[in-house]
């Protein structure tokens, strides 16, 4: 059985013990609430300091919560409001479109599948809650690089692999398949990333009118696509679920 790191879980001790006590706590105080030395529990707010989780006020040298617990935090909340609020949207688009949806976030240069509903059928699926996702050559990928400034930022600095013979990898190539996907309000993956895959998504906003996510229908390229272009119906279902769940985050009628 593996054991715990004892010094992560002293950290996980001082954040919670700010995060419950006081406003801002002395170092003697944290020191003898959580049974350390001194030493020991300096060294651990220097690192937590140096991380952005705590913060030392300068004229009573107390600690306290840092800023980045609260983006890390804020982060959180919105993946998972973004979850709730898309449960009911994307169960209507995969039973309407008979194929699999897929909702995803931008995470450490890839697309994050934090939801997925199953085909609509008998056949043998995995999920893939959990799964990454490629920026430059998904469906999902480029909605968040056409409309995330951040995502258009990472995906122009990673590289960008060649799945297949499809694969759109050259930098102005690339930027002109986003252009065309802000242009027409979504983007399309033809046998892009998977041989015989196809998959179309639109982008997901906030109140703020941000990109929080993009939502997407993927399945075999003769279902989804007639003559080698995607259904139109398809790609009004897609449109239509993630301006419904945009209004649902609050961002009103796009």
């Amino acid at each position: 059985m593996a054991r715990n790191i004892q010094s992560l879980e002293r950290a996980a001790a001082m954040l919670r013990l700010l995060a419950g006590g006081e406003r801002r706590l002395g170092l003697s105080d944290i020191a003898s609430s959580l049974g350390l030395a001194k030493g020991t529990a300096h060294g651990i707010l220097r690192t937590l300091q140096q991380e952005g989780f705590v913060e030392q006020d300068a004229a009573s040298g107390r600690y306290q919560l840092g800023a980045e617990l609260l983006r890390l935090g804020t982060t959180y909340l919105d993946v998972h409001e973004l979850r709730a609020r898309a449960l009911v949207w994307t169960d209507d688009l995969a039973r309407s479109s008979g194929e699999s949806v897929y909702l995803g976030v931008l995470h450490q240069q890839g697309v994050l599948i934090v939801h997925h509903v199953f085909r609509p059928d008998d056949s043998r699926q995995v999920l893939e809650v959990g799964a990454m996702q490629p920026l430059h050559s998904t469906a999902l990928g480029k909605v968040l690089s056409a409309y995330d400034p951040v995502a258009h930022s990472e995906v122009l600095e990673a590289e960008r692999k060649e799945f297949t013979i499809r694969t759109i990898s050259a930098a102005d190539a690339f930027e002109t398949v986003l252009d065309l996907t802000r242009a027409r309000g979504y983007a399309a993956d033809v046998e892009e990333t998977w041989t015989g895959v196809a998959s179309v998504a639109a982008p997901i906003h906030n109140q703020r009118r941000m990109p929080v996510g993009a939502v997407g229908v993927t399945g075999a390229v003769e279902r989804v696509c007639t003559d080698g272009e995607l259904r139109p119906e398809l790609i009004a279902a897609v449109r239509d679920c993630a301006r419904a769940v945009s209004r649902d985050l609050g961002a009103g009628r796009f």
